[in-house]
């Protein structure tokens, strides 16, 4: 045997020795890295440690793995209402819906009409998520989204003042932190209306940076109930407090401080979350904004060197400065549900209302949704339906299971949001004129207007997607990051080496297995679950980018250290690979709970295949931008062996996706269920539903007058042209006077359909200025 294969076993002997001997691979190895990783490890305040180890890791975990474990996805359970949820829908929503109409509230009212308040308030709307015992309707996190979606295809104001009192605010703080005393106390009132809440964290200095708020009180003695009592001094300028206009208790997030020790040692003790009556002295709220003429209440709310009892902070005064974690801790349930319901909603009116409309209107003798340019826009809409609904089931899903998805709950409210944005902007394009001229009869342009409102509120979207989901992501959901992190901060060096050790061959499996999948097509990837025989590439596909994406992280970690945390761009890009899996999974996950609907079928593929496309661009976006080019060339090649697997969804799956939408069917009733529709025709929607039927009834006919038409049978009838072509065909004796009413029914609710409002010249300003109660006040 030569020197070299002698000298190659040797090398490999003493790795495998200094490997397997931890007290020597520790000393040697472990130890000289410990020291430079506690050196690059970037400085981590209280306030980023808390919303960084704040949650629960759920399914994306299993993303985060490079292995996902497609059994488990499976065995979660599906969603599903009681008989108490599914009668409040039926009855208590579906009333709340008949009840309001949006443009009166978004026009005239500017607010929810008075009844309309009262019966939310009665009904237990805003007591949704309090327990019964204490009055509250103690309802899922599945019912509370399904209940704000069905209020979201009806009206926005009516919606947010649901939702806000049921997310993240006073209710959820004080189940989970407020003394007895306080539970006892503003629960019940809370439950049924007396009282109602609003939540104040952001400050026209500290947005989306909310741990930086400036609001401040100052720890001391002062004067309640006629007695000399330790409390604090408040000061606060807050901005953008829905329902803080109409509040009569104000959630108010502050930095605490106790310059004379009256506390403790303790100067800065922190952000403290407290509960301040609006008539308490010196709080000031009532006026408003005006979010994009939305008509729910929202303004801003002041008040200077308060004095308030310590007793006013949530859970008493043992929970001074403990305020971040306390929201940190409940964010996620809320921005589970809010956003991504209201949102789902909109998206849901759009799917059934212009898909509807554009079998009812017609151009060129044919209706407008058989043109392949709207079909396109079509398929858009009922497919980002179809997934936005599936991630918002199963996010609204695990809240039920007890998990607190902060990862997941980010990916919902971003990617929810911003495919609402896609489906409302393609509905307006699809009814053109009518959606740009508001009205009674607009059923989208409120819609249309406050798209942005869901974007900018609950983190701005821009930060949720550069900073967030894969920056929180990459440290929560990797299985040995967190750890090497608490070890280095900790100065724990076993904790270190077990964590180092175990990265490493995690990273190593990864890049392996990225490769073999690569190479391979992912076509002897295992699935380990029973699915639909249609799916099961998808499955393959998705553990072969669950592998490249855990590798291409802990490679990017390992390049650019901290550094990552200021490439926005390429940490995006990675949020945006994390969040397609995600949302893959949750419509793969839909299609096999609602029974493999072949009917449905197109639109899993569509939405299944162009997700896969986007995190492909999204792989290519980090690769081609690598600030090394010589790793980001190793990567590619490690990645996509033989170039981009993945090609747009085909004309032909997009055309069943938007045939789907302009035909009842029972596909159409799945994709848009729990959509409001008022069966009548003095309704914007509800007389597009009437037409759509009376259009289906019609078309048989209208192909006979065509008939007749090109056999010359109407030559020189001045009756014979596009309004009156029925009542010659009529007159003729082609149609029969039953026919003739099927058409004359048809072209009635057609032309409501397309109806555009109009107004005075003045709209009305002189009418309104001459009213009485105007003419006094003047």
């Amino acid at each position: 045997m030569s020197i070299i294969p002698l000298l190659s076993v040797a090398t490999l002997l003493t790795l495998a020795v200094l490997i397997s001997v931890r007290p020597l691979r520790r000393a040697l190895i472990s130890r000289p890295l410990f020291s430079i990783y506690k050196r690059i490890l970037p400085q981590m305040s209280d306030t980023e440690r808390e919303a960084l180890e704040a949650g629960s890791v759920w399914w994306e975990g299993e993303l985060f793995r490079g292995k996902p474990d497609w059994q488990k996805l499976m065995a979660y359970p599906q969603p599903k209402l009681t008989a108490e949820e599914q009668a409040f829908m039926d009855n208590e929503v579906d009333q709340a819906c008949a009840m309001t109409d949006d443009w009166k509230v978004s026009h005239e009212l500017y607010d929810l009409p008075p009844d309309v308040w009262q019966y939310i308030k009665d009904k237990g709307f805003l007591g949704m998520i309090i327990p019964k015992k204490y009055g509250g309707l103690e309802f899922s996190a599945y019912a509370h989204s399904q209940v704000v979606t069905k209020l979201s295809t009806r009206s926005s104001a009516l919606a947010v003042s649901v939702m806000v009192p049921n997310s993240l605010g006073p209710a959820e703080l004080l189940l989970h932190y407020g003394t007895d005393e306080q539970k006892n106390h503003y629960l019940p009132r809370l439950a049924k209306g007396v009282d109602v809440p609003a939540f104040a964290l952001t400050s026209p200095w500290a947005g989306s940076d909310a741990a930086s708020i400036p609001d401040y009180g100052v720890v001391c003695k002062g004067m309640w109930q006629g007695q000399e009592v330790l409390g604090m001094k408040v000061t606060w300028d807050k901005r953008y407090i829905t329902l803080g206009p109409v509040c009569t208790v104000l959630g108010l997030a502050f930095r605490l401080y106790d310059p004379q020790g009256l506390l403790g040692d303790k100067k800065d003790i922190g952000i403290t979350c407290a509960l301040v009556p609006n008539d308490h002295p010196g709080v000031e709220i009532g006026t408003r904004h005006f979010p994009l003429n939305a008509a729910f209440h929202n303004g801003p709310t002041r008040g200077k060197e308060v004095f308030m009892p310590l007793e006013f902070i949530i859970g008493g005064p043992k929970m001074a400065g403990q305020g971040w974690r306390m929201l940190m801790e409940c964010l996620a349930a809320g921005r589970s549900i809010s956003l991504p319901s209201s949102n789902t909603g909109m998206a849901k009116l759009t799917a059934r209302a212009v898909g509807a409309y554009a079998r009812v209107r017609s151009q060129f003798k044919m209706a407008v949704g058989k043109f392949e340019g709207v079909e396109e826009a079509l398929t858009r809409i009922g497919a980002y339906t179809y997934m936005m609904d599936a991630a918002r089931v199963m996010t609204a899903g695990a809240v039920d299971l007890g998990e607190k998805p902060s990862v997941v709950s980010a990916i919902a409210k971003y990617h929810v949001t911003e495919r609402a944005r896609k489906v409302v902007n393609d509905g307006m394009d699809v009814i053109g004129g009518k959606g740009i001229c508001l009205g009674p009869s607009n059923f989208l342009g409120r819609a249309y207007q406050q798209i942005p409102i869901g974007i900018t509120v609950e983190g701005a979207n821009i930060l949720t997607r550069s900073l967030i989901i894969f920056g929180q992501g990459a440290i929560r959901c990797h299985p040995f990051v967190l750890a090497e992190m608490q070890a280095a901060q900790k100065n724990d060096l076993v904790g270190f080496d077990k964590a180092l050790f175990g990265h490493m061959g995690f990273s190593i499996g990864n890049g392996v297995r990225a490769l073999l999948l690569g190479l391979t097509g992912a076509r002897f990837a295992g699935v380990g679950a029973d699915v639909a025989p249609e799916t099961r590439r998808y499955y393959q596909q998705l553990t072969r980018f669950s592998s490249a994406f855990a590798f291409l992280s802990d490679v990017s970690m390992l390049v650019l250290g901290g550094g990552l945390k200021r490439k926005e761009k390429i940490s995006a890009r990675l949020g945006d690979i994390l969040a397609q899996m995600y949302l893959i999974s949750a419509t793969l996950k839909r299609y096999e709970a609602e029974g493999r609907q072949q009917a449905d079928a197109a639109l899993m593929h569509w939405s299944v295949q162009d997700s896969l496309v986007q995190a492909q661009e999204a792989f290519d976006g980090v690769l081609a931008n690598y600030p090394s080019p010589l790793v980001g060339w190793f990567l590619k090649k490690v990645i996509f062996p033989f170039g981009r697997p993945h090609v747009v969804p085909s004309d032909d799956i997009g055309h069943q996706v938007a045939k789907a939408l302009i035909s009842p069917s029972a596909t159409r009733e799945r994709l848009t269920a729990g959509c409001f529709v008022a069966k009548t025709e003095a309704d914007a929607v509800g007389a597009i539903e009437l037409a759509l039927a009376a259009t289906l009834e019609a078309e048989p006919i209208e192909a006979k007058i065509r008939e007749a038409e090109k056999s010359g049978k109407f030559d020189g009838n001045p009756l014979a042209n596009v309004r009156d072509v029925a009542l010659a065909a009529y007159e003729a004796g082609v149609l029969s006077a039953a026919e003739y009413a099927v058409i004359k029914r048809r072209n009635e609710l057609r032309d409501i359909v397309i109806r555009v409002d109009d107004f005075a010249p003045d709209f009305g300003v002189a009418t309104a200025l001459n009213k009485p109660e105007v003419r006094k006040a003047a």
